[in-house]
C-alpha cells in the first residue's frame, strides 16, 4: 500500500469531514470514497442502541455510512463506543468482495477511521444535545424562552416582525388541575393544550415556548391571533382516553400585536410589552386578556422612570410616612394607626398606586418597607421622649420578604436600633398564594410573636385560604377587608351583615383583636358597634395624615365627635 497516497486521502477525508453538519450516507460516501478504496473497504455501517438494555435485547437502529456499490465479503472489523448521551454505537467496516484479508497495517488504519467517525459522531451528538438543552424544555419536550428570543431576533433582522403578534399566557389555576387529576395527568393535559396552539404554526419562525411552570409565550402571524385566543379562552382537553374524561383549561393572556407598532422593535421590546399586558390581565378582576397599546407604553416609560429614580429618592428620604388612625368605637379615641407611604417627588405627591406595584416587581419594595419601619420607629421614639400618648403603629411588609430567612432578625434589629419597645410595633402581612410562602409566613409570624411584636393579617376575607390562614398561624390581629362591610349599593346587604357578624364573633372566640378597615358611613360604624368590633379604620374618621397632623390626634383627651 502506498503510504503517501493513504496519508493524502486521510488528510482530505479529515478536512471534508468538518464541512458536513452530520452523518449522512450520500455526503459521507462522497468524502470517503478515495480513502475506503485505498483501504479496500466495501461498506461502513453504524448500529445504534438507545442504551445498554436495548443493546442486550437487540433493539437497534442501523445507519449506512458508506457503500462502494458492489457486494461485500461479509468479513468485517467492528468497534463498540459508548456515546456522551449514554447510547451505544457499534461501527462495522466490511471488506470488499473478492479481496484478501486486511494486513495488520490496514487494520490499524481502519481502526483510525472508526475512531475518526466516532469522534465526529460524538461531536455531532454533543452539538445536538447542547442545542436541545439550550432551546428545549425537557419536561414538555417543547421550545423554551431562548428559542422564542432566537425567532424574534431572526424576524427583526428580516424586517418581518411587523407581520407577527406575541402572546404571553398563563394557564389559570393549574395547581388546582394537578390536585384534581394528578400531576402526571396534569402534565399530559398541558402538553395536549399547548399542542393545540402548535397545530396552528406553519412558519419556521413561529413558536410556542415555555417560560416556566404554567407560563408560556407564543409568536405567530397576526392573522392567527384570534384562533389562538379562542383556545386560550377555554378548551376541553381529554386526559383519560378510556373513560373519555376531560377537563377545561383556560388562560390569562397579554397580547402585543406588533403590526400596530410604529417604532423600531427589538426582541426585548416584544417580551417586555407582552409581559406588561399579561401582568395587567393577571391582576384584573374584569378581563383575562389585555392588549398592549400606547397607554401601556406610556405606563411602561413611567414605570422605568420610577425604577430609575427610586435609589436616589430613598437616599434623599423623599418617601414620607402618613398615618391613618385606628379609632376605638366605644370612646372615639385614637387606639392605633397604620403607617402608609407617600412619595414627595419634584414637589408633588406620587400616589402609592403608581409606585408600589412597580417596586413590588423586584426587591426594591423590601428596601422601602425597611425604610418605612425605620422611619416609624424614629417617630415613636420621638413621641415617647416628648411625653406624647403613644399608640401601636402597624407597618406593612410585602410578601417579597418571605423568602428572606433572616427577616425576623432584620425587623428586630431596626426596632431595637431605635430603642422602641416592641409592644408599639405591629407588622401587617397579606395572605399568601403558595405552600412555600405559607410555611415562610408561619415561621415569621411565630418568631415575631416570641419577640413581643404584634402581627396582623391584612385584607382578611379577600383570598380563598383565609380560614386556614388563621387556624394555622398565631396572629394577634385580624384586619377585615372593606369588601366585608355592606353598603347601600349591595344587593346582598343582609347576607354581608350576617357574614360580618360571625367573622367578628369567630375572631373574638379565637382571642384575636378585630379591626375593620374601609369604614366610611355612620351605618357601618353602627354595624361594628352592634357586633362588638371595637376598632375601625377609614375615611369616616380620618384619611391618612401627615406626621404633624397625626401628632395632634395623639394629644391627651382628643376624641372624634362623630
Amino acid at each position: 500500500m502506498n503510504t503517501n497516497k493513504y496519508l493524502s486521502a486521510l488528510e482530505t477525508f479529515i478536512v471534508n469531514l468538518h464541512s458536513i453538519p452530520q452523518v449522512d450516507h450520500e455526503a459521507m460516501t462522497e468524502i470517503m470514497t478515495e480513502l475506503c478504496g485505498i483501504l479496500r473497504i466495501g461498506s461502513v455501517e453504524i448500529v445504534v442502541y438507545e442504551n445498554e438494555s436495548a443493546e442486550h435485547l437487540g433493539l437497534s437502529e442501523a445507519t449506512s455510512v458508506y457503500s462502494f456499490g458492489g457486494s461485500c465479503s461479509g468479513k468485517c472489523i467492528n468497534k463498540r463506543v459508548a456515546t456522551i448521551d449514554e447510547k451505544i454505537a457499534v461501527y462495522y467496516v466490511f471488506l470488499m468482495d473478492g479481496e484478501s484479508e486486511w494486513s495488520d497495517v490496514e487494520k490499524n488504519r481502519i481502526d483510525i477511521l472508526m475512531t475518526l467517525l466516532s469522534t465526529f459522531n460524538g461531536k455531532t451528538r454533543l452539538i445536538e444535545l447542547t442545542h436541545h438543552l439550550t432551546y428545549f424544555d425537557s419536561e414538555l419536550n417543547m421550545f423554551n424562552f431562548r428559542q422564542f428570543m432566537k425567532c424574534a431576533r431572526i424576524l427583526c433582522r428580516q424586517n418581518r416582525i411587523g407581520q407577527f403578534a406575541a402572546v404571553w399566557f398563563n394557564l389559570r389555576k393549574f395547581s388546582v388541575v394537578n390536585q384534581h387529576i394528578g400531576r402526571d395527568n396534569g402534565t399530559l393535559v398541558m402538553k395536549k393544550y399547548i399542542g393545540l396552539i402548535e397545530d396552528l404554526i406553519d412558519d419556521e419562525n413561529e413558536v410556542v415556548a415555555r417560560i416556566g411552570g404554567d407560563n408560556f409565550i407564543t409568536l405567530m402571524k397576526s392573522y392567527k391571533l384570534q384562533s389562538i385566543l379562542n383556545i386560550l379562552s377555554g378548551t376541553g382537553v381529554v386526559y383519560d382516553e378510556k373513560l373519555n374524561e376531560r377537563i377545561s383549561i383556560a388562560a390569562t393572556a397579554g397580547v402585543y400585536d406588533i403590526q400596530n407598532s410604529d417604532s423600531v422593535i427589538l426582541p426585548t421590546d416584544i417580551m417586555d410589552r407582552a409581559s406588561m399586558a399579561f401582568h395587567l390581565a393577571k391582576n384584573s378582576a374584569k378581563t383575562d386578556v389585555v392588549y398592549f397599546d400606547d397607554v401601556l407604553l406610556a405606563r411602561s416609560k413611567r414605570n422605568n422612570d420610577i425604577s430609575a429614580n427610586f435609589p436616589k429618592a430613598l437616599e434623599e428620604r423623599e418617601f414620607l410616612v402618613y398615618y391613618q388612625p385606628k379609632v376605638a368605637i366605644n370612646g372615639r379615641n385614637v387606639a392605633g394607626a397604620e403607617a402608609l407611604c407617600r412619595w414627595m417627588h419634584n414637589g408633588q405627591l406620587v400616589s402609592p398606586g403608581e409606585f408600589i406595584p412597580v417596586l413590588e416587581q423586584g426587591r426594591d419594595i423590601c428596601k422601602l418597607d425597611f425604610y418605612m419601619l425605620d422611619a416609624v420607629c424614629k417617630d415613636i421614639r420621638r413621641w415617647l421622649d416628648s411625653g406624647k400618648n403613644v399608640v401601636r403603629i402597624s407597618v406593612n411588609l410585602s410578601r417579597r420578604h418571605l423568602s428572606d430567612m433572616d427577616l425576623l432578625k432584620h425587623i428586630v434589629e431596626i426596632v431595637d436600633r431605635n430603642n422602641v419597645p416592641h409592644q408599639y410595633i405591629e407588622i401587617e402581612l397579606t395572605e399568601t398564594t403558595t405552600d412555600v410562602e405559607f410555611k415562610d409566613l408561619k415561621r415569621t409570624i411565630g418568631g415575631l410573636q416570641k419577640t413581643g411584636i404584634s402581627t396582623s393579617v391584612d385584607d382578611f376575607g379577600v383570598g380563598y385560604s383565609s380560614l386556614n390562614l388563621i387556624k394555622e398561624i398565631p396572629w394577634d390581629v385580624l384586619k377585615l377587608d372593606k369588601s366585608l362591610l355592606p353598603t347601600d349599593e349591595d344587593e346582598n346587604k343582609v347576607q354581608k351583615a350576617v357574614m360580618f357578624k360571625y367573622i367578628v364573633a369567630m375572631a373574638q372566640e379565637m382571642g384575636l383583636e378585630c379591626i375593620s378597615e374601609g369604614v366610611e358611613t355612620k351605618e357601618q360604624v353602627q354595624l361594628l358597634a352592634e357586633n362588638n368590633c371595637n376598632l375601625a379604620q377609614g375615611f369616616y374618621f380620618d384619611r391618612p395624615l401627615p406626621v404633624a397632623e397625626f401628632e395632634k390626634r395623639l394629644e391627651k383627651g382628643y376624641v372624634y365627635n362623630k
